[in-house]
């Protein structure tokens, strides 16, 4: 997006914002009515039976998903839009930007193309490998090769937003951390999209980067964390850290409203593991429409 595209699209956010009602999740708040799922939290279930499952999404008061894997996402895709689901996002195969030529990665222009015949809007880098982070000159060769990416899908109207972890919140030279470089490298066509789970884990409030990062952000993944956990820890976390909306530390109504004045887009549940996922998406969304 050039610069005056996104000054623009910050700045009617802003003004829609100021008409939001105080309470953050009254009934036409705009990520209640359009509220997502990041699909991988029901990985297995897709594998069994990826109808069945994006029914029950549906049937639970979903309004729109979040896919991952593409481009090979095509049957939830399918399967979201016979049950009324919107896609307009999906996590893809980003080595096609880091490492493109890497042998079996698929081809980024095909993933762009790909994406506009599906209707994309968004498109997410969800992961970085470990030999593509370890130093801060890392971080910024992945932020060049990643703003060419995001000019490439500009020009067909998709947004690309990269997604965070904790290991980019951990300092690395001088204090600083590679998603300090990656918030000083990427060019306006680039977007964040901040899971609030991981943020939390690496030892930042996520409202705090979210009203830091205003008109930058696209997209949002709520989720929360167990209580007792030692922050900030830029590794893995056990299985049982991720808990359902409202059941951990992390607030969700002051993120939603951070969100609604920063000019996020969408906002997704996720909860990356639990022994039964979509009883976990059915109580989050109820905790949604409680607040």
């Amino acid at each position: 997006m050039p610069i005056m595209k996104r000054r623009n699209f910050l700045q009617a956010s802003l003004a829609s914002a100021i008409t939001m009602p105080t309470f953050a999740l009254e009934k036409d708040n705009p990520y209640r009515k359009n509220i997502g799922i990041q699909l991988y939290t029901l990985r297995n279930q897709i594998n069994k039976d990826v109808k069945g499952t994006l029914k029950a999404v549906a049937e639970a008061g979903y309004r729109q998903v979040e896919a991952y894997g593409f481009p090979d996402a095509g049957p939830m895709i399918q399967a979201a839009k016979e049950n009324g689901l919107a896609v307009h996002s999906s996590h893809f195969a980003w080595e096609s930007v880091t490492n493109p030529r890497k042998e079996g990665v698929p081809d980024f222009r095909m993933i762009l193309e790909k994406a506009k015949d599906n209707g994309l809007t968004h498109l997410v880098i969800p992961y970085l490998h470990g030999h593509e982070r370890k130093t801060l000159d890392d971080y910024k060769r992945v932020a060049e090769k990643i703003n060419e990416a995001a000019r490439k899908a500009d020009n067909l109207g998709i947004r690309l937003a990269y997604h965070n972890h904790a290991f980019e919140f951990q300092p690395l030279k001088e204090a600083r951390t590679g998603y300090d470089v990656f918030t000083e490298e990427f060019g306006p066509e680039m977007f964040f999209e901040v899971d609030v789970f991981w943020v939390k884990v690496g030892g930042v409030e996520p409202v705090k980067l979210i009203e830091e990062q205003a008109g930058r952000v696209t997209q949002l993944h709520l989720k929360d964390l167990k209580a007792g956990m030692k922050l900030p820890n830029y590794g893995g976390v056990p299985d049982d850290a991720f808990q359902e909306l409202g059941d951990g530390i992390i607030p969700m109504e002051p993120i939603i409203k951070a969100a609604s004045k920063a000019g996020v887009v969408h906002c997704h549940v996720e909860q990356d593991q639990s022994p039964d996922p979509i009883a976990s998406i059915n109580q989050s969304l109820q905790h949604l429409n409680t607040l």
